[in-house]
């Protein structure tokens, strides 16, 4: 090329340069001037930054000593890679295979075609890595590797108390259990820089408008001692092996103020890794299954009559040898029994026995006694989705509804109300309201933003009455009984058996069943009411059989870790051995 044509080359050009930079110079000024002011405000509005300041979840921690974390916040990484950059370089495979190195998890080959992509600028290569895997890549440099901060919710228990706390789901929002009951409480208050940035998208840090500091979640403590829970989730993992149900469930919950110690479900999950289970595992049956109790209902039946004076523990009731025709309808027992005691009908389990003494109550003071007694109305536990059971209106009560409602057929039932009754009566006659959470304070412990103390719900029945059925479950552990297998040695255990009947297209199943006990200890001075629930087991299905071993394992053992003191020994009458 002569120098001429050089110098045409280099006119053309710089008048080519020339002519764009007048023609952005026109539209600036076009714009600042005469431009339409949603114009100029898009401008402005793109060079504006508004940066979010990271907030971190509250921690949640137990009742036991010392305490210990349930739920926390856990800072991680997440591994990225700039494709067009690493091909710059001429060292994808040995990226990938240094990557596959550090995280075994990943496929150096699979790798390697994603970071052939010429067009991409972004890869993310694995989330949610420790800060030590990530200390070990930054030391390698790779070319076009980085990663960014992320803040994972953890359950370092795994599994255990899965229920009650419930999981945070991808988009950080508690989605079940108190995650969810406390997210406003728990999520804390992300802070905002507020400035402006660069062509790159960069802060300009001297030209920053305005800095508001994030507030962190607030922490929670909990009523749950995470020993005790422990020995509820192994016995039940027992009566999964031992009996196949469908499910499992058991609560327990300290008599004088209603705190709830602990509660487990059976199939339970990982919160950490939610997205593996299914609506049923994540289910708390605990307080949202609603179920037709059986004969654990006859403690309410023979509470009220005793309560109202119709009935004493040593009135007779002729339970008519097993078979009794009321109404057109027959009732009968698993054994046949002639005449009674209240107190005998109670410890046998006498559905005709039961009936007779609902009956002679009346049906408008037993429907008042089963409102008192807080069954059909939610408990108000601090954890989303409690049922509050069915009992219809005394103005639906067929004539043979009362019969029926005495051996707990025609109402149902949660396992917290059935829990809330027993503790009621060994907590001479005040029904305390249940709680999970101790108290929550702000992240640097020292604000309490809220706290739980025993609040009683009602006081349903008279002390006295409270002794005395105290007395007579006594007797349902004792030989004779139907909870035998719930004893526990050198105590005296209360309680009682539950055999229901599930329904299965509208009639009454004869190989589904609904087995559970209910009970507290010591009888003499109550510190816990516990009950154990077993849905469907085989091919054993008694309440007895079933879920009272279960009780007596747990309650065992929750004696010795709690260190209670044992019953004393019965008295003997002056002149008998």
């Amino acid at each position: 090329m002569t120098e001429t044509g050089r110098r045409v080359r280099l006119l053309l050009v710089t008048a080519a340069l020339g002519l764009a930079l007048t023609g952005l110079v026109v539209q600036l000024v076009h714009l600042h001037l005469w431009g339409k002011p949603e114009q100029r405000e898009n401008v402005v509005q793109d060079r504006i930054l508004h940066e979010p300041i990271r907030v971190h979840r509250g921690m949640i921690v137990d009742n036991s000593t010392p305490s210990m974390i349930v739920a926390i916040d856990w800072p991680c990484v997440d591994v990225c890679a700039d494709p067009k950059l690493i091909q710059l370089t001429n060292r994808v495979p040995q990226v990938a295979r240094e990557l596959a190195r550090i995280l075994p998890e990943l496929d150096a080959l699979a790798l390697e075609k994603r970071l052939r992509l010429p067009d991409r600028r972004f890869e993310r290569v694995a989330q949610q890595v420790t800060t030590n895997v990530a200390a070990q890549l930054a030391s390698l440099k790779l070319p076009g590797v980085f990663t960014t901060p992320v803040v994972v919710r953890r359950y370092p228990q795994g599994a255990t108390l899965c229920h009650v706390l419930g999981y945070v789901n991808a988009e950080g929002v508690g989605s079940a259990g108190l995650e969810q009951s406390l997210e406003s409480l728990l999520r804390g208050k992300p802070g905002e820089i507020v400035g402006f940035r660069d062509g790159r998208r960069h802060e300009l840090t001297d030209r920053r408008i305005a800095e508001t500091a994030a507030t962190n979640g607030a922490d929670v403590a909990l009523t749950i001692d995470q020993q005790l829970q422990f020995m509820v989730e192994r016995a039940l993992d027992t009566v999964m092996e031992r009996h196949h149900p469908d499910a499992a469930w058991a609560i327990v919950e300290r008599v004088k103020t209603g705190e709830i110690l602990a509660m487990a479900c059976r199939p339970n999950y990982d919160p950490n890794n939610f997205r593996a289970s299914t609506d049923l595992q994540r289910m708390n049956r605990a307080i949202a299954n609603i179920y037709e109790p059986g004969s654990t209902f006859k403690v309410a039946t023979i509470v009220a009559a005793l309560d109202q004076g119709v009935v004493t523990p040593e009135t007779p009731v002729d339970c008519e040898n097993g078979r009794w025709w009321y109404q057109g309808k027959v009732l009968r027992d698993t054994h046949s029994y002639g005449v009674l005691s209240v107190a005998d009908v109670l410890q046998k389990s006498s559905n005709i026995g039961a009936a007779k003494i609902a009956i002679v109550l009346g049906n408008a003071q037993l429907a008042a006694y089963l409102k008192a007694l807080h069954f059909g109305h939610r408990l108000g536990i601090d954890l989303p989705g409690e049922e509050g059971g069915i009992v219809h209106p005394l103005a639906e009560w067929s004539s043979i509804s009362s019969s029926r409602i005495a051996m707990g057929q025609g109402v149902a039932v949660t396992s917290l109300q059935m829990l809330g009754l027993i503790c009621c009566i060994a907590n001479g006659g005040a029904y305390m309201k249940p709680y999970v959470v101790r108290n929550v304070t702000a992240d640097d412990g020292n604000k309490v933003r809220r706290e739980n103390r025993p609040c009683v719900l009602a006081n349903p029945i008279k002390a006295a009455t409270a002794v005395m059925m105290r007395e007579m479950l006594v007797r349902v552990t004792e030989p004779g009984g139907t909870g035998l297998r719930a004893a526990v040695p050198g105590y005296r255990v209360a309680g009682k058996t539950g055999t229901g009947q599930k329904v299965i297209g509208g009639n009454y199943s004869e190989t589904d069943y609904m087995s559970s006990f209910v009970g507290f200890l010591p009888a003499d001075k109550p510190e816990i009411g516990l009950i154990v629930v077993v849905d469907n087991p085989q091919p054993l299905h008694t309440g007895g059989m079933v879920a009272a071993p279960a009780f007596s394992e747990i309650a065992e053992q929750a004696m010795r870790y709690l260190d209670v003191p044992k019953s004393p020994p019965p008295l003997v009458m002056a002149g008998r051995p």
